[in-house]
């Protein structure tokens, strides 16, 4: 079986927004708290990754690149394994606009599992900061999570804004990608080279945020600015950008590049008609 089209691509996509919209809120809470969970425990295993790189200045492109390789398992296990997240159920968009679910419904789903995906990432990053994990290196993994934390809570509305735009638009392609291939194998290496590349570019995810800050704060991070506050000042803009390229950029624009259209009469056609 051949990779789908992008019009096969966009029906399957809406079928899929149905079956979300139709979930109950027992199965959306379990899922979405272990989606949460995955994208946490990736962020965990790419810090471990790259740590040594990131911590020099001089070699963060190389260390970004190395936790780049790890990060993409989070989508992996959401997808393959069955789970619910946010930033990829912002794809429902494309059924809200068919009229094949409501806006209220889209709205249940991304409520549910917005505060889900919250609730496992917080449980993965006091698990983590209870572990003794960031010890490693002699404290430099902690040292590099806190840096980490830090980098993100400094960014002004705008930039957290425009890097989860583009993070988003990155993570639905990705997701798009997936929903068109046949395999276990090939959705994966449609998830791969996406969150490969936002994570390399430094762009930001309002989900694994749910990890990169809150594991800090759980560990006494040192920088009075990486506290709860600092965590939802960053969470606003990087959650708003993050709509914002995963309806507008990828499912609005997907949608209406491929919806199909009523046939219109040419202007032969039309005055035949009227004759008759």
């Amino acid at each position: 079986m051949t990779h789908l089209k992008p019009m096969e691509i966009l029906n399957v996509t809406m079928d899929s927004a149905v079956i979300k919209a139709r979930s109950s809120l027992r199965k959306l809470i379990i899922l979405s708290v272990l989606a949460g969970a995955f994208i946490a425990i990736a962020g965990a295993g790419a810090n471990m990754a790259g740590y040594f790189f990131l911590a020099e200045p001089s070699t963060t492109g190389l260390g970004k690149m190395i936790s780049g390789l790890i990060f993409p398992a989070g989508l992996m296990m959401v997808v393959l394994a069955g789970a619910e997240l946010f930033t990829g159920n912002n794809l429902m968009i494309t059924a809200v606009m068919a009229r094949r679910i409501t806006a209220v419904d889209m709205l249940r789903n991304w409520l549910i599992v917005y505060f889900g995906n919250l609730a496992g990432s917080l449980l993965v990053s006091w698990m983590i900061a209870a572990s003794g994990l960031l010890a490693t290196g002699d404290g430099l993994l902690g040292e590099v999570t806190a840096s980490i934390a830090l980098s993100k809570v400094s960014l002004s509305f705008g930039q957290a804004f425009i890097r989860g735009i583009l993070c988003n638009f990155l993570v639905c392609i990705a997701v798009w990608m997936a929903s068109g291939a046949a395999t276990a194998s090939a959705k994966a290496v449609c998830l791969f080279f996406p969150i490969w590349l936002f994570v390399t570019a430094g762009f930001e995810h309002s989900i694994a945020n749910m990890y990169f800050i809150p594991v800090t704060i759980f560990a006494g991070g040192a920088d009075a600015a990486v506290g709860w506050g600092g965590f939802a000042a960053n969470l606003l803009p990087v959650t708003l950008g993050n709509l914002v390229g995963g309806c507008v950029f990828a499912g609005c624009a997907y949608y209406f590049a491929l919806r199909e259209r009523k046939k219109e009469q040419s202007p032969r056609e039309s005055s035949c008609s009227r004759a008759a």
